[in-house]
């Protein structure tokens, strides 16, 4: 035992250092997941089933691990608002905005001002500003992001035919992520990530059931690739990716944490390239480069 626990902490700083990376990649297949799923099923539907499955595997997970839920009420409370914020209002609002015809590429980078955005409320409401290197970073990584999904033309905001519904779920996915992201590090108590997440998730599917059950017909078409989204989604995107990102928010800053998602689209792009034989020109692959070195100067000590 004492070599096994020698042996982690030598390999400890690179399993920290890959983390964001594997974060990235995991994270960014939530939008190629919502591209292979919404035909056959409107988001809240999706998502419901989504959470239902995954209070399931977290169950499973508890008991694997004995790890109980908190008796404390306020507990309870700090993570059912985190819960609202990072899965009903981002996924919900990410999902809605797809559905209604946003591209998806376009959808990700306006979640991707989320940088910018907890950058500016953590100086204004926490008086924890960002220095001149991590502001240069974060508008490298904005500008980069926005050459990678536009691919050189001055027009692609409106090549998707944009409609203020779309873009108000997207500002609501938005304002989910970053408040979800803040609220998590600044007010919530420290408690196992396996019990917290549960929570969230129990939130999410408090809120997305009734979504579903009144505004939707919540019909089903299980066609293979749903199914593959759904387990996907289930297992990858709301086990892996989410636990690493309540990781790395309790591991560090919230203004480098929110930076890694400026890698999102990027990453997102190259999938769609290999998944769907979308086109990558020369423009995107530029702003890839510039993407990688605004997160690199925003996490640069």
């Amino acid at each position: 035992m004492t070599a096994l626990i020698a042996q982690f902490e030598r390999h400890k700083t690179l399993l920290i250092t890959l983390l964001p990376w594997v974060f990235v990649l995991l994270w960014s297949t939530g939008f190629i997941g919502a591209r292979y799923g919404l035909p056959y099923s409107e988001p809240f539907t999706f998502l419901s089933w989504r959470m239902a499955g995954n209070l399931l595997v977290f169950m499973l997970l508890m008991r694997l691990f004995r790890v109980s839920l908190p008796k404390r009420p306020e507990l309870w409370e700090q993570q059912l608002i985190t819960g609202a914020l990072v899965h009903t209002a981002y996924l919900g609002g990410v999902f809605s905005a797809i559905e209604l015809g946003m591209p998806a590429g376009l959808a990700a980078l306006l979640v991707g001002l989320q940088p910018l955005l907890t950058a500016g409320i953590m100086a204004l409401a926490f008086r924890n500003a960002p220095s001149v290197k991590q502001w240069l970073g974060l508008g490298l990584g904005i500008v980069g992001v926005a050459l990678v999904l536009s691919k050189g033309r001055s027009d692609f905001l409106h090549n998707g035919d944009i409609s203020g519904t779309q873009l108000l779920w997207i500002l609501l996915a938005l304002a989910g992520i970053t408040l979800g992201t803040l609220y998590q590090k600044n007010f919530c108590q420290p408690q196992p990530l396996l019990a917290a997440t549960f929570i969230q998730y129990l939130s999410g599917l408090l809120v997305m059931l009734p979504i579903a059950l009144l505004t939707e017909n919540t019909q089903v078409e299980w066609h293979p690739e749903f199914t593959g989204a759904l387990i996907w989604s289930v297992l990858v995107l709301s086990v892996g990716a989410i636990l690493l990102l309540m990781l790395m928010i309790q591991m560090g800053e919230a203004t480098r944490t929110a930076s890694y998602f400026y890698l999102v689209p990027p990453v997102t792009a190259l999938q769609a390239w290999i998944l769907f034989d979308e086109q990558l020109t020369g423009v995107a692959l530029i702003g890839m480069a510039i993407t990688v070195l605004g997160v690199y100067w925003v996490n640069k000590k």
